[in-house]
């Protein structure tokens, strides 16, 4: 039957919630927020950026524990931990067979350690996700600019890290792309790269240079308020060109925000003529300082929880996941000022989404019943084996939440089941107000995979959430008020 049929007057919207999130794309997402840790040889220069000739004799943490990073991670409320394995210099903090460029060659364990094993082992043991960082630019390495020797290179070291270290949920692609010792530039077999990476850890997420996610276009923390998960296949091929690639370290590329231009790439409007769509979700990679690596003379630059707990609010509560860096210090350890933050931002994760008062209100849902015959408490339940749908054709969805007594409310949560495409593009919250009226409070556009939505303390005895467009049928997989 003809999707008309189906649906009137929603050609375009159905072509574009067609367009859905594979398996491994919805677990990226369920994950929400994880850490990056970078360590090297810049580590120990001071650089952001290191050339390629440092000498793995520089490169001693002799404090170094796995177990600390890991802790850390915990505490602060992150799912999982991606390792700069190797970054541009070229040195591997991996006994690396295809190259002397590496911690074999350095005085950390007399030659003998494997910084990799010991990150993904203690996340392992302490049930965190374990990710890797490969840069494909390698400014050490000889064959750098000479097409498919180099490629061959970078392939076997990529083989070494996803057959070695156990199962890795994201290989992480910068797209950087300068010159090597020969004055060369490479253009890298991206196709090549993420066939390796299907074949051999066939579930885990490409980033950025790669099909599955998508970098947020900024590394200060900035998010759209509307971020769309459908957008045009080209966008995944931006970040691939070398012309266009970041060539150069400069604090004004750290801390560049999002510019209007960079605003819109999902509407109905931007879309229209776009013949191919995809999946392709953000991911937002900010560091807790200023610059990636460690660096002594920003110990007193770290960020602080508020700016920590906004940059959250926005990304994993604005369709985004997190990737916050927490990096090492020369004696290999996370500073205690870093920590400091990062802890009260998990206890702030913790302490404001545990008690859903949604399962301790009255609920009412219109429609009644959704396309299935469910009812609306499938909305209390976590995750996307549920979810409410409304009968085909209809946009409009409430959701009300009454209670007894007055309640302070802090956040609603509302998230749509992606395996249905995203689909809502805007909704209103209200609540009562002490002659019993119902008042707005908020509005937005975009919800996808978490919306976190504040409500500023405010005291009621109801509140209300009222989807007012959608591409096509609502599909509602969670509400929580907190």
């Amino acid at each position: 039957m003809d999707t008309k049929e189906l649906y009137p007057g929603y050609g375009e919207d159905v072509r574009l919630t067609r367009v859905v999130p594979a398996p491994r794309q919805i677990a990226h997402q369920e994950l929400e927020y994880f850490g990056f840790i970078h360590f090297t040889v810049n580590t120990f220069t001071g650089r952001e950026w290191g050339n390629g000739e440092e000498s793995p004799a520089i490169f001693n943490p002799e404090k170094l524990d796995a177990g600390q990073w890991v802790e850390t991670a915990v505490r602060g409320g992150m799912t999982g931990l991606i390792l700069t394995c190797k970054h541009h210099d070229g040195f591997c903090l991996w006994p690396s067979a295809y190259t002397e460029h590496s911690i074999k060659n350095s005085p950390y364990k007399g030659g003998k350690g494997d910084i990799v094993r010991e990150l993904s082992d203690a996340c392992r043991e302490s049930g965190l996700k374990f990710g890797v960082y490969l840069s494909p630019w390698d400014r050490n390495q000889e064959t750098y600019g000479t097409g498919k020797p180099y490629d061959d290179y970078y392939v076997n070291q990529l083989t070494e890290l996803l057959t070695n270290y156990g199962e890795v949920f994201t290989v992480w692609l910068d797209g950087a792309c300068g010159e090597g010792q020969n004055g060369k530039k490479q253009v890298y077999d991206w196709e090549r790269y993420y066939e390796v990476v299907r074949r051999l850890q066939p579930e885990a997420n490409i980033f950025g240079c790669g099909p599955d996610v998508r970098w947020c276009g900024n590394e200060a923390g900035d998010t759209r308020p509307s971020e769309w998960s459908v957008v045009a296949a080209e966008l995944a091929d931006a970040e691939k060109v070398a012309s266009e690639s970041q060539q150069e370290d400069s604090e004004e590329f750290r801390q560049k925000k999002l510019v209007s231009t960079d605003m819109d790439l999902g509407s109905r409007a931007v879309l229209k003529n776009k013949k191919n769509l995809i999946w392709y979700p953000a991911e937002v990679d900010v560091s807790i300082r200023p610059g990636w690596f460690y660096h002594e003379e920003e110990n007193d630059k770290v960020r602080s929880f508020e700016n920590l707990k906004e940059i959250y609010l926005k990304s994993v509560g604005g369709n985004c996941t997190l990737l916050l860096n927490i990096p090492p210090d020369t004696d290999g350890l996370i500073r205690e000022e870093d920590r400091r933050s990062l802890f009260m931002l998990g206890d702030f994760i913790r302490e404001s989404f545990g008690r859903n008062l949604a399962e301790e209100a009255v609920l009412t849902v219109k429609p009644e019943k959704d396309r299935d015959g469910k009812d609306g408490s499938v909305l209390l339940k976590k995750g996307e084996e549920t979810w409410f749908g409304n009968p085909d054709g209809l946009r409009e969805l409430e959701v009300e939440f009454t209670w007894a007594e007055e309640r302070c409310l802090n956040y609603l949560v509302v998230q749509e089941a992606i395996r249905f495409s995203q689909r809502v593009e805007q909704f209103e919250v209200y609540c009562l107000d002490g002659q019993g009226c119902w008042k707005q409070i908020e509005k937005g556009t975009t919800v996808g995979y978490k919306r976190i939505v504040p409500l500023h303390g405010a005291p009621t005895k109801g509140l209300k959430l009222v989807v007012t467009d959608a591409r096509v049928a609502p599909v509602l997989a969670f509400t929580g008020v907190y």
